[in-house]
Parts: C-alpha cells; structure tokens; sequence
C-alpha cells in the first residue's frame, strides 16, 4: 500500500513566478493575484477553469456577465470578479478571454494563464486560492448550468450556514429520468452508475450528484479546503466534499438547470481508470493519515 501511495499519490507543482499574475483589459502589465488568505474585496468570485475553451467560453461568459451586471444594477452594493483560469490550453482560450473582456469593460474579468495543464481540479484549485470574494463560486467553462440559478444556491447556502462555513452545490440528480441523461450514451451512463457504486463501496455517500460544475463555497469554508487539496484530475471534487465532511462544514444539494453541451473533455477510456485510482488514493491518504488538514494560522 505504501509503494502504491507514494507512486501514485499526486504531488501538486508549486506555482512559476507568471503565474503569480493575473491579465485583464483594463492594464497592460499583469497584476498580482490577490490571496485566499486575504481579507475579501469583492461580493463574490467566479472561478472559470477552463482548457481549450475557445469556442465554448464566450457563450459561458456573455450569460454569465448579463445575470452578473443585471444584478448589480438592481443591488448597487453588489461587486464581482470572474477570474478565467486558462489551464495550459493548446489553443487561445486565454486572449478570447481577453477579447471578451475588452468588449465588456464593466465586468471585472481577469485572466490567469497557467503554464502547463495541471487538470480541472488544479485549475479549480488555483483559482479559488487567488480569489477576493466573500463568496466563491465555480462553474464550467461549457455553461450547461444556467448561471443564473446561482440565487437557489445562495438562498440555501444562507440556510445551512454554521460558524461561517457551508457549501451549496448543484445537483442534477432530479434529471436522471428525463431525456438530458437517458439520451447519453450506453457507456456514459453505465460508468456514471458504477462511478456512484465505487463512492459507496469507499464510504462517501449522502450526496446524490458529486460531479456538477456548479459549487458554491463561503470563504471560510473555501479557506479551510483549498490550501489542503492534492488531486487535480477529474475526481477533484470528492477530495473537496470529503475536506467538508472532516472539517464539519455544512454541505447542501440544489437541484438546478442544466442540459448537456458537445464537447466534453472526459476520455470515456483513460478517465474512468484514473477516477478509480484516484478514488483509492483519496480514501487511503487521509484513512491512514498521510493527507492531514492543515490548520490556519488562526487556530
């Protein structure tokens, strides 16, 4: 079991010195990443990662930025950031970002080039460790869930808030029935089935839909989680929620719109080998206490 954790356990890179920065339309030199760690500055942050998105990520950010500056025009209080984390795309996601930017000045929209990919969790991770917000979200770069349900998940995440910490996520479970999933494919539908089978058999169950794009976090819960994840591939997602659990934090499930888009980046060959592996790797670092919560300066 050793040999196997320490081949296959991953070892996160520490961040090169450009990735330190950010870009956006409003200044010609790259900017300095604000810290997680910082008191926040803003109402709430949209984390984007995103790897070679350039043709899915303008319809993302125009819904996106539309619900975003409607709301502050009704809450003038209400501020906001998009921060797009470009995960070492092999095309040029991060100057349509730029572009998109440009032609929306009244959005905050920042851009932060990774220089190699790391996976969607790293991307992910990054993102949230370089946010401002009092409230951080994480959406997909495809836009499959409507943005704008973001009001559901604030209006339960409000709910269940204890000592600060709570995270709301989208669900789609209630849509297992209707013709957004039964239309998938055969093998997308059984590895989703046996994907569900393998959480269980590892004892992380009470959460119906883990994998939705669309999670909300209060920065103190994204304080507490963040600063301690180590996979970044596809199965991020159970290490954050598994944080949660440990940490106590509060965890609601909110059903919410979502329609599949074209253009999926999962390989239905490689993927599936590499969540179960990594499923196992998650459950026996911290069983055997080789992964440990790393307490905040605070505590």
């Amino acid at each position: 079991v050793y040999v196997f954790l320490v081949v296959y356990s991953p070892k996160p890179r520490a961040r090169t010195e450009n990735e330190k920065f950010y870009r956006n339309a409003k200044s010609k030199e790259p900017q300095l990443l604000p810290n997680l760690s910082d008191k926040p500055t803003v109402n709430l942050s949209v984390v984007v990662p995103a790897f070679d998105e350039k043709e899915r990520l303008p319809v993302m950010l125009d819904e996106t930025v539309t619900y975003l500056e409607e709301r502050r025009n009704s809450q003038k209080s209400f501020t906001y950031e998009i921060l797009v984390v470009d995960d070492g795309s092999r095309d040029n996601t991060a100057e349509v970002a730029l572009e998109f930017a440009k032609d929306n000045k009244n959005a905050d929209i920042r851009v932060l080039k990774l220089e190699a990919n790391r996976g969607k969790g790293g991307a992910v991770t990054q993102g949230m460790l370089s946010s401002a917000g009092e409230l951080l979200l994480m959406v997909d770069a495809d836009g499959a869930t409507k943005f704008s349900d973001l009001d559901l998940l604030e209006k339960r995440l409000k709910e269940v808030l204890k000592d600060d910490l709570a995270i709301a996520i989208g669900s789609r479970s209630h849509l297992v029935k209707t013709d957004a999933v039964v239309k998938r494919s055969f093998i997308r539908n059984f590895l989703m089935r046996g994907f569900h089978t393998t959480l269980l058999l590892l004892g992380i169950s009470g959460i119906a839909d883990t994998q939705c794009g669309f999670k909300l976090f209060t920065r103190a819960a994204a304080r507490r989680i963040f600063p301690n994840m180590h996979v970044e591939r596809w199965i991020f997602d159970i290490e954050i929620l598994l944080l949660a659990q440990m940490i106590g934090c509060p965890i609601v499930e909110v059903q919410v719109n979502w329609h599949e888009i074209d253009g999926s980046k999962v390989s239905l060959v490689k993927d599936p080998i590499w969540m179960g592996i990594d499923l196992l790797i998650i459950r026996l670092n911290y069983l055997l206490g080789s992964w440990r919560i790393k307490k905040l300066k605070s505590e």
